[in-house]
C-alpha cells in the first residue's frame, strides 16, 4: 500500500503529465514540466525531490507567457506538494 506522501506525488505527476499534453504551453515550461516530473519520479530522499521540484515551479510561475489557468493549476500542484 502506497503512503500518503506517495499519493500526493503520483498525484502531481499524473496532473504534470496532463499539463504536458497542453499544447498553448510554451516549450521551455513544457521542458521544465518534463524536468519535474522526473525529479518526482526519482529514486531519492522525499524532501530533495520535493525541493527541486518547487524551485522548478517558482521559475514556471514567473513565466509571462503562462495562461492564467495553467498558473493555478501549477500553484495547485505547488500546495500539495508543500503540504507533503
Amino acid at each position: 500500500m502506497k503512503s500518503k506522501h506517495q499519493l500526493v506525488l503520483d498525484e502531481v505527476i499524473t496532473a504534470l503529465q496532463e499539463l504536458e499534453e497542453d499544447a498553448s504551453l510554451p516549450k521551455n515550461v513544457k521542458d521544465k514540466v518534463q524536468r519535474i516530473s522526473l525529479f518526482l519520479q526519482e529514486k531519492t530522499e522525499l524532501s530533495l525531490k520535493i525541493d527541486k521540484a518547487l524551485q522548478e515551479f517558482d521559475e514556471i510561475s514567473d513565466d509571462i507567457n503562462l495562461e492564467p489557468f495553467t498558473r493555478t493549476q501549477i500553484w495547485n500542484m505547488v500546495s500539495l506538494l508543500e503540504n507533503v
